[in-house]
């Protein structure tokens, strides 16, 4: 009997033994299973970092920028006879405007907010229209001479200004070339307009809503005809832009010489080139124009190669595209806005 019972407890604790290793074995897989899934197991994926918002927005390209952007707008007459090309200044200027002054030569005005060149120039004489325009941008206006009305009515409060001719070749606001003569030589020492300009008791500082601007969706969904490049004539050379796909910008010539910075040979780059059409009208004998900025028309909006038919309309003094009676945005960066007088107006653009 008693082996009987031997027999059976070293039954049991064979089998205790063998349950026992079975566990081990299971614990041992099981932890082994864990770990493998811990190796395979995929990286959660990270987010990417939101875009930098910007504390501020330049208000006449809409680009977004940490630093201040209440500095005051400058607008500067810039002279465009062939004598005075090439020009200095106007890769850093934001918006230039560009309109007939006297027979078939234009002037431009060229607005600075964003960008603070050296030196802009050769600087030319006012025009009301000008002026008036630069009123509107809020914009100090500097210049180089004027006929006597035009003077008067700068100096009853047209709008804030300063005239180099009161300044020529003082060697701080202005500087005359001696490699050019003139009047194809004064130009203005842009650092010097701050201090000047408060010196005759005029604000620098200023607050601008900014103009109507893209977004990043909506300046991919631009809607138009192919406009790689654009031609018309003032005179016989034919002003024209040039769609650079690489660089995603205009570049603008007179006739087969493109506009370029004088000491760098850096290219003009534009993102709007807007063509309206207005009606323009000599006034005097010397051929000085009256040009209407006011009454809205037909106009060309030219963005990302491509070409809408719209119309401008002057906004609180700002010459803006419209559509249906709407704003237009502009791409955010530099525009160049040429007059056209309406006799032939948008007609003579040719567009490819």
């Amino acid at each position: 009997m008693r082996k009987q019972w031997l027999s059976i407890a070293a039954g049991l604790l064979l089998v205790m033994l063998m349950m026992a290793a079975c566990s081990k074995d299971e614990k041992s897989q099981t932890e082994e299973t864990e770990e493998n899934d811990e190796q395979v197991t995929e990286p959660e994926e990270k987010e990417e970092p939101a875009e930098p918002a910007y504390e501020n927005v330049y208000p006449l390209t809409g680009i977004g920028t940490d630093e201040p952007v209440d500095n005051r707008i400058v607008a500067v007459m810039v002279n465009n006879h062939p004598k005075a090309r090439p020009q200095s200044g106007l890769t850093k200027a934001d918006i230039v405007f560009e309109i007939l002054a006297e027979g078939n030569i234009t002037r431009f005005m060229a607005l600075f907010h964003s960008e603070k060149p050296e030196v802009v120039g050769p600087v030319r004489s006012a025009r009301e229209y000008y002026f008036n325009l630069a009123s509107g941008y809020g914009a100090l206006y500097v210049y180089h001479g004027a006929a006597n009305f035009i003077e008067d009515m700068l100096k009853n409060g047209a709008v804030d200004h300063l005239n180099g001719a009161y300044y020529d070749n003082d060697g701080h606001l202005f500087e005359r070339s001696q490699s050019r003569v003139a009047p194809h030589n004064s130009y203005l020492q842009f650092d010097a307009v701050k201090e000047v300009a408060e010196g005759q008791g005029y604000e620098m500082e200023a607050d601008y809503e900014p103009l109507p601007f893209l977004s990043e969706e909506e300046t991919a969904d631009i809607d138009g005809e192919s406009a790689t490049e654009v031609s018309f004539s003032y005179t016989n050379e034919p002003v024209r832009y040039v769609y650079d796909e690489e660089l995603d910008k205009y570049l603008r010539y007179n006739g087969s010489s493109q506009t370029v910075e004088l000491d760098s040979d850096q290219a003009v780059q534009l993102d709007n080139v807007f063509l309206i059409e207005t009606h323009h009208e000599v006034i005097d004998d010397a051929g000085r124009r009256e040009v209407d900025l006011q009454s809205g028309g037909d106009a060309y909006l030219l963005q990302k190669g491509k070409v809408q038919q719209v119309q401008w309309k002057n906004i609180d003094g700002k010459v803006l595209p419209v559509k249906d009676g709407e704003p237009v945005g502009f791409v955010p960066g530099k525009t160049w806005v040429n007059v056209l007088p309406d006799r032939t107006g948008l007609d003579m653009v040719t567009i490819q």
